[in-house]
């Protein structure tokens, strides 16, 4: 690894690593460029999440890495359209860790989506089959995934599924290496034959698909408990609610969600009834693939300054992975975590009352310049909607920290419909919660809170010139490139002490095929860089 031409990581002399799209304590994955074919890719960077760990003790160090080679591979072994793609491995040997090179997958997670709200029951059934096809193209090369849940399922942008994270996959020929007594994967989502310490098979992956698709329509996750311990417990001994809002997706829930796998149906007999939970309600006008939920109406009509949302989506993905010893059915069950969605319900708040502009400095000149210098003009762009707008944003800040008491952050994005940040906790550099804020809803806290990582710093929001905003997106419609740009957001690039970078402001825009192009900002408002797209 070494440093090219725009001061910037580059892997293998190739994969330059342009900016960090999520973290957990098993490393972080990067947007990144490769040099020689000149595409964006993603970059999946395995670090534990004790640095110390190859020194105390070589034999997990070892283990890791043979677990991400057999992610590798294992993915590898599995073309499919709904499944990621591995296009390049950088293995430096022993004593060191792999780099896996992906496909960019520019949608987000359906975790993201579904902090949104949940689904209507076709649009889960639609996102279901997609999984489960992945599912049986995995099955029978021998692979099972064994961590299916939202955040493993990546949404492209006209929101069809990709399944991803192979990095627990049992593989017939190749389950050695999980310990004995161990059980991988997260406990709200995982079989109960799976937490009593069985291999499991396609019928536990059937189970973590539909308690997903469980959660996707009704909100809530049936089983979780207050702690880890109380999860597992309700897993292996609560019976599943039935579900009352999944309507033509009860049949699915309830025949799979079974304790019984020996009693669960097959693939085929799954993917017919999510098909006619899809078809159901096809005359209702719905599309292919939707990607938001409908807008809320208003009790009352607004007010006249009132920002009115509109959907976006969320790209990005939150990994974590802790270790916790469980003990469980009078024996000892010690229990890797690779993730936790969370209840999305945990720290809700209804609307809030301050949606007063947030005070702060604010500059009378909405000129920008570009990076050559030259001044560009003062423009209001038609993507400058809902809160993508200086009020818009203003509002919604001055809403999180009179709820939080929160002033630095680690993240923030800016979507036409919603605001989502990371708070960092108070008296910490590295942790944070997470937060979204809707006109509509106020702010609530989301389940997704982590600890930066990458080289990622805290960061104040007080000195930036949001009446930039506007001119920025007119100045990304002239020069990005993407003709018909449907998915406009801002996103906050924190200070990095890796690439020894300073904090930018990043307007994105992304058309309904996945072209995208982006530029970077001074939080004044002067461009700094441009990345049109297909460049």
């Amino acid at each position: 690894m070494n440093d090219g031409e725009t001061g910037r990581r580059v892997v293998d002399d190739r994969f330059e690593l342009e900016s960090r799209l999520g973290g957990g304590g098993m490393g972080t994955v990067w947007r990144a460029r490769d040099l020689l074919l000149h595409r964006s890719v993603a970059v999946k960077e395995v670090r534990p999440a004790d640095p110390d760990l190859a020194e105390y003790d070589p034999e997990s160090a070892r283990m890791l890495r043979e677990r991400v080679l057999r992610e590798a591979r294992a993915l590898a072994r599995v073309q499919h359209p709904n499944v990621v793609t591995i296009h390049h491995i950088v293995d430096g040997g022993a004593g060191t860790y792999p780099w896996i090179v992906m496909e960019l997958v520019e949608g987000g997670s359906l975790a993201d989506r579904l902090a949104r709200g949940p689904m209507r029951p076709a649009e889960a059934a639609r996102v279901g089959r997609g999984v489960l096809d992945a599912l049986r193209a995995a099955h029978a090369m021998g692979v099972q995934h064994r961590d299916v849940k939202p955040a493993n399922v990546l949404l492209r942008p006209d929101g069809r599924p990709v399944l991803t994270d192979f990095g627990i996959a049992a593989i017939r020929e190749s389950t050695a290496l999980t310990a004995t007594g161990s059980i991988i994967g997260t406990p709200d989502y995982m079989a109960p034959e799976r937490v009593t310490g069985g291999e499991g098979g396609p019928a536990a992956d059937l189970w973590s698909l539909a308690m997903m698709l469980y959660v996707a329509v009704e909100g809530h996750h049936p089983l979780r408990r207050g702690t880890t311990l109380a999860t597992l417990a309700a897993v292996l001994h609560d019976d599943v609610p039935p579900p009352k809002q999944a309507g033509p997706l009860t049949p699915v829930l309830e025949r799979v969600l079974v304790r019984d796998p020996a009693a669960r149906p097959d693939a085929q007999t799954v993917d017919a009834l999510l098909a006619a939970a899809a078809e159901a309600v096809e005359d209702s006008g719905t599309t292919s693939y939707p990607l938001a939920p409908p807008r809320p109406l208003p009790p009352t009509p607004p007010a006249p300054d009132t920002v009115v949302p509109r959907p976006g989506r969320r790209r990005g993905a939150v990994i974590a992975s802790v270790v916790v010893g469980a003990v469980l059915a009078g024996g000892a069950t010690w229990l890797a975590v690779s993730g936790d969605d969370g209840n999305k319900d945990s720290g809700a708040s209804g609307p809030s009352s301050h949606t007063t502009p947030q005070t702060g400095s604010a500059s009378t000149d909405t000129s920008t310049t570009e990076p050559s210098g030259s001044p560009v003009p003062s423009a209001t762009s038609k993507l400058a909607t809902g809160m993508l707008t200086p009020q818009g944003i203003r509002s919604a800040l001055k809403a999180i920290e009179d709820k939080t008491g929160r002033t630095t952050f680690g993240d923030l994005k800016v979507y036409p419909g919603y605001v989502s940040v990371d708070a960092m906790v108070p008296g910490s550099e590295t942790r944070y919660d997470s937060y979204t804020y809707r006109t509509w809803q106020g702010v609530e806290k989301s389940p997704l809170g982590g600890t930066l990582s990458g080289g990622n710093e805290p960061v104040s929001l007080k000195d930036f010139d949001w009446d930039k905003v506007p001119a920025l997106l007119a100045l990304a419609e002239k020069k990005l490139k993407v003709e018909k740009p449907a998915d406009p957001y801002l996103w906050l690039q924190p200070p990095n002490s890796t690439f020894d970078t300073p904090v930018a402001l990043r307007i994105y825009l992304t058309d309904n095929y996945g072209e995208t192009g982006y530029l970077d900002a001074t939080p004044q408002g002067k461009v700094t860089k441009v990345v049109p797209a297909g460049a």
